[in-house]
């Protein structure tokens, strides 16, 4: 059974997503937190840096937002082009120029935003890409025949000029799909509108994206969630009025108890303090450490009390095989975006390696955020990337 608690507190909320009584994800929204990421500005171009062929952009915030020439450009599907860097950034944009940008990379206390020209707009089934030819389809389907059904459907009903990335929802899908891209292109034709009206002389806001609860419950459309227990009178009528509005949803069943704290009567308190412990001990008496640096997560695996009874190799494979479907577990969450660097033990089989590399694979299929496993490194560390789910004020 797949569950939504949402505890609403007067600094903001605690969004946990449960299945079968075990804590998945965990999110906190801070009233005083104001999310951008995903929002569409009409900004101003403000100062062009010619030596990091960058600008800086007021999109209306505390620090002005930071622009790449790559971010300007026409985006190219990488697969199939490169692009020769020899454009002067001071050729393409000048100092109170408007720009209609997205925000991709949320400020923090050291930086502003960072924003790009090539927007995505995300609906349930598609995420829209305006201003390009580029239709892709979600890595985890896998299905041949399927994608290649998927992109000609979503190629014949996208408006010229816009491209797609079809996301994991829309197999088996063909109706869902069209109202889907019909919406999400009406969605953007209004930005559009708004932002070429010639009174517009400043920097606004344009399109607020989705909140964590609205991208949690688009992202498990069609999982079986089949309730969401919530502690607020407001957030239970707007679920009700959000349930009218999107048929997919009908079944969703809300619940609200009058009760501050639901998630300590779900239990679910010990599971959300353990988020913050820097080590994670295994049932096998191995145990993994995961550290944040500014640049990267780093996560060790050690093999602890564990001796085992086959042999070294057999002995570390084991712990190497428990601690990666416990690491695919914590970074979805933990939520952990960006470079993350595996350190396994050392293991002297290669096939042991490459059993390890598709464990790791299968087990990040169930996380709804994107991630790229890269492989063992020359130094025997296994690096991936994934994209948070949330933006973090770290």
């Amino acid at each position: 059974m797949t569950e939504i608690i949402v505890q609403s507190k007067n600094n903001g909320k605690q969004i946990a997503l449960i299945e079968n009584g075990k804590l998945i994800e965990y999110y906190e929204e801070d009233k005083e937190y104001r999310r951008r990421e995903g929002n569409i500005y009409i900004g101003i171009v403000k100062d062009v840096i010619h030596g990091m062929q960058s600008a800086f952009v007021d999109i209306g915030t505390d620090k002005n937002s930071f622009i790449h020439l790559k971010d300007i450009l026409p985006k190219i599907d990488e697969t199939k082009e490169t692009r020769q860097e020899t454009i002067d950034i001071q050729d393409v944009v000048k100092p109170e120029q408007k720009l209609l940008v997205q925000v991709k990379k949320d400020s923090n206390e050291k930086k502003g935003a960072r924003v790009s020209t090539h927007i995505n707009l995300p609906g349930k089934y598609i995420a829209l890409l305006p201003n390009t030819d580029i239709v892709t389809v979600s890595q985890k389907i896998e299905d041949k025949k399927e994608q290649k059904r998927l992109i000609q459907l979503v190629k014949e009903n996208l408006s010229e000029g816009n491209g797609a990335v079809i996301r994991t929802s829309a197999q088996n899908k063909e109706k869902e799909i069209i109202e889907d891209i019909k919406r999400v292109e009406k969605k953007w034709n209004d930005i559009i509108q708004t932002s070429i009206n010639p009174e517009l002389k400043k920097s606004q806001l344009l399109y607020r994206s989705e909140t964590i609860l609205e991208k949690m419950l688009m992202d498990l459309a069609d999982e079986t969630v089949e309730k969401i227990i919530v502690n607020d009178e407001k957030l239970e009528q707007e679920l009700e009025e959000f349930k009218k509005e999107n048929k997919e949803y009908q079944n969703l069943k809300i619940e609200r108890k009058n009760q501050e704290n639901i998630l300590d009567s779900y239990d679910i308190e010990k599971q959300i303090e353990k988020i913050q412990n820097r080590k994670i001990w295994l049932k096998c008496g191995g145990f993994i450490t995961i550290d944040k640096t500014e640049a990267l997560t780093a996560i060790d695996v050690n093999t602890g009390k564990y001796t085992g009874k086959q042999g070294l190799e057999q002995t570390i494979f084991k712990v190497n095989q428990e601690a990666t479907v416990e690491i695919a577990k914590q970074l979805r969450l933990r939520d952990i975006g960006g470079i993350i660097i595996i350190d396994y033990i050392d293991m002297q089989n290669n096939e042991n390696k490459q059993k390890i590399q598709k464990v790791l694979e299968e087990e990040l299929k169930k996380d709804r955020s994107k991630t790229q496993v890269e492989g063992f490194t020359k130094l025997d560390l296994m690096e991936l990337t994934r994209k948070h789910i949330c933006s973090h004020k770290d």
